[in-house]
């Protein structure tokens, strides 16, 4: 009887480590565009409810969904969050399909997300991104009108697009 050979081992996506022991190439892959992170957000003094609006910032490119000066952004926008594991647990405002977000809950990525679907348009083709609904940029609004552009859509899931529990 021959000897029974060991099945191959399966390796796991990457984003099925913890946030902590990515590579910076892993952790900036798990950016699926969406954009919703780059809309500006207030908060209530009271009762530190957060609020969404359809204003971008004044680095974010509508169209691409990305950042004009990814690098420079700190600098050019200051209240700009650099996202790290212990700022991902942390803040209360990133969007449930947020994949920083759902790898730190331990949860699987929605199939539209680009290390998923294989596309970078997938994100928008699935109507999860800004595009065609961002507002304008904080530099071209006053800031009491910032108040008319609060929008609740960026802080929930697309109807039907949930994302599966690992």
């Amino acid at each position: 009887m021959p000897a029974s050979k060991k099945p191959p081992e399966t390796k796991l996506p990457f984003w099925r480590k913890p946030l902590e022991a990515m590579t910076r190439k892993e952790w900036e892959s798990l950016c699926d565009g969406c954009g919703r992170c780059c809309l500006v957000k207030l908060e209530d003094e009271d009762t530190g409810r957060i609020y969404f609006t359809d204003v971008t910032c004044r680095l974010f490119d509508s169209q691409s969904c990305r950042c004009k000066d990814y690098p420079g952004r700190q600098a050019k926008a200051p209240d700009c969050v650099k996202l790290t594991p212990k700022r991902v647990r942390e803040i209360p405002w990133l969007p449930p399909t947020c994949a920083y977000r759902l790898v730190a809950e331990g949860k699987e990525l929605f199939p539209w997300h680009p290390l998923i679907s294989g596309s970078p348009d997938s994100v928008h083709k699935a109507g999860v991104s800004v595009r065609g609904r961002a507002g304008p940029s904080e530099d071209d609004i006053a800031l009491p009108d910032v108040l008319d552009r609060i929008v609740r859509w960026p802080g929930m899931s697309p109807r039907g697009k949930k994302a599966g529990k690992a």
